[in-house]
């Protein structure tokens, strides 16, 4: 039997480790493997096949039609006429909206999420039928982020 486990690294991750190997499962039988974060940046501008669902354009959408519609309105005013006011408004308010979207997105981005956790660590122990809920509890007991069992259907 397999139990499979995951864990933030911590001192819970070496407690639960020395825990199973002081219950009877040798060292041999217990695979610790860390896991590596991602380390390249983020991109701004989303490609046909990644998109993180932040959006750069939402706000130039939202701030060009408020501007083209001041512009339509007070164009009838204005020495140039309405249609003309009204690109005015068009362009600069997505201009000004894709600025500062620019620059929220990029603090956004660098920012570090509360919710971040540090890099996990998978570990495979290999156990007999009868060590298997004591392994599972020394696991949960432990802080285990998830813990799984592969039941391979082999006797010792």
């Amino acid at each position: 039997m397999y139990i499979i486990s995951t864990f933030q690294y911590s001192s819970h991750l070496e407690l639960a480790i020395s825990g199973l190997e002081q219950r009877g499962i040798a060292r041999g039988k217990i695979l610790a493997v860390p896991l590596d974060k991602r380390v390249d940046k983020r991109k701004l501008f989303d490609t046909i096949r990644q998109s993180d669902g932040v959006s750069l354009f939402d706000l130039s959408v939202i701030l060009g039609t408020i501007f083209m519609l001041f512009g339509v309105i007070y164009g009838f005013i204005l020495e140039w006429g309405p249609i003309i006011w009204g690109l005015i408004g068009l362009i600069a308010g997505s201009v000004l909206g894709f600025i500062i979207d620019l620059f929220h997105t990029k603090n956004w981005i660098q920012r570090p999420k509360a919710g971040d956790k540090t890099a996990e660590v998978v570990i495979i122990v290999n156990c007999d039928r009868n060590q298997v809920e004591m392994a599972e509890s020394i696991l949960w007991n432990n802080m285990a982020l998830g813990v799984g069992l592969l039941d391979r259907g082999e006797d010792k």
